[in-house]
């Protein structure tokens, strides 16, 4: 057995602060940036900024609390390469990210300001059909997990505030995939990867009141390494194979990308306002994906198996009308290109451009706001033949994302 054959490509942590839906990666951390394409970097919109934007926490005029999360409904189609007519589609699931902010001053003049971030970018399950074509690569992989981030601010005078924020995430993670070995009734056997990994980083950015319409935020979020020591490795396969295939354990890490933003901000008027940023991620540290099992055999061998990913830009731009002092509407688009070169596609993250379309309003209730959001994403259809494993095939993928956030002002 080749060692594709024995990889499960989990993709724990894929993407830092993203959900995961059916192959789809989208940003899912406020509700209002949502709604402006998810534009948050040069705006002050709330405890939200303190993931945002940590340099902007100081220069907001009021304490608040915010919950928020989406519904994810996501599709992935894949046919396989022509003469072939063999097509599925990932199976029904929902993912529900959440997140929590809270910032504050400890006294109301105070050029110091506090705040946390805890959100959950991963709680859904990807899933194809029984007996799909890539059975031997995924069959199903579920992921859960969340990030904290405490945060100070320090406000340089009224015009400049500049932040930082200590992030460590942890989750766990569930990879199934078939085991192309034969029992005497001619089924294929089944592996699973499971296990737990955390990382640390950082999150640092400046937020600047260029002029009384302007503003303009910088921010990185640095990369992190992911890993575990402790994953446990399962088979069910036919009992003359058993020794081929020993329950272990074995060790990983990933290299999760460094995201650098510039975000914009123009005031028209009190009720008109434009935003624009730009995301470059450093996905070129994502190269490859290794296992390295305790117990080895002549078929279960340790894996590095190549990626090679490219660094990427994400393009977004927003708008944001006041109607009233009760309504506030929103819409937005973006641009994401993809990291996943030719020849390196995989079942897990089919990855291709992407285009998402948002719209969203608030409706203020004295020191409550409700904030509602939605968002339709769409990769362009690609074709691909991974040059490792030899599998290949057309995917496109969608998802329709409903999000609803709660903020209240103290």
């Amino acid at each position: 057995m080749g060692h594709n054959k024995v990889i499960f490509l989990f993709i724990l942590f894929i993407v830092q602060f993203q959900a995961v839906a059916g192959g789809y990666q989208v940003n899912l951390q406020g509700n209002r940036q949502l709604g402006m394409g998810h534009c948050g970097i040069g705006l002050l919109r709330g405890s939200s900024t303190v993931f945002f934007n940590p340099g902007g926490l100081s220069l907001l005029e009021k304490n608040s609390f915010s919950v928020g999360t989406s519904l994810v409904f996501a599709n992935t189609l894949y046919q396989e390469p022509s003469p072939g007519v063999y097509q599925t589609n990932t199976l029904p699931n929902i993912g529900t990210p959440v997140y929590l902010y809270v910032n504050f001053k400890l006294k109301e003049d105070s050029k110091l300001a506090f705040g946390l971030s805890v959100n959950t970018p991963f709680g859904s399950t990807i899933e194809y059909e029984d007996n799909w074509l890539g059975q031997a690569l995924m069959q199903k992989m579920s992921l859960k997990a969340f990030f904290i981030q405490p945060t100070m601010s320090y406000k340089i005078n009224d015009k400049i505030g500049i932040g930082a924020g200590f992030v460590y995430g942890a989750g766990s993670f569930s990879i199934e995939k078939a085991v192309p070995v034969q029992d005497q009734n001619g089924d294929y056997g089944k592996g699973t990867l499971s296990g737990k990994a955390n990382g640390y980083g950082y999150n640092v950015g400046v937020f600047i009141h260029a002029t009384s319409q302007l503003t303009v935020g910088l921010t990185y979020r640095s990369k992190v390494l992911v890993g575990t020591d402790e994953g446990k490795a399962d088979f069910q396969v036919a009992s003359s194979l058993e020794e081929y295939f020993p329950s272990t354990t074995f060790s990983t890490q990933l290299k999760m990308p460094g995201v650098g933003n510039l975000g914009l901000g123009y005031k028209v008027n009190d009720e008109i306002t434009f935003a624009l940023d730009l995301n470059y991620v450093t996905w070129g540290v994502y190269d490859s994906l290794s296992f390295d099992f305790v117990d080895n055999t002549e078929k279960l061998e340790d894996i590095a198996s190549p990626r090679n990913y490219k660094n990427t830009f994400i393009y977004r731009f927003g708008a944001e009308y006041k109607i009233n002092d009760m309504f506030t509407g929103r819409c937005g688009a973006y641009f994401d290109t993809s990291p996943v070169q030719d020849g390196y596609m995989t079942p897990e993250t089919p990855g291709s451009d992407k285009t998402g379309l948002t719209a969203g309003v608030s409706i203020t209730f004295g020191k409550f706001d409700v904030d509602l959001s939605y968002l339709y994403a769409f990769g362009q259809q690609r074709t691909d033949i991974n040059l490792e494993t030899g599998f290949g095939g057309t995917w496109e993928s969608s998802a329709n994302i409903v999000g609803l956030g709660v903020e209240y002002r103290f």
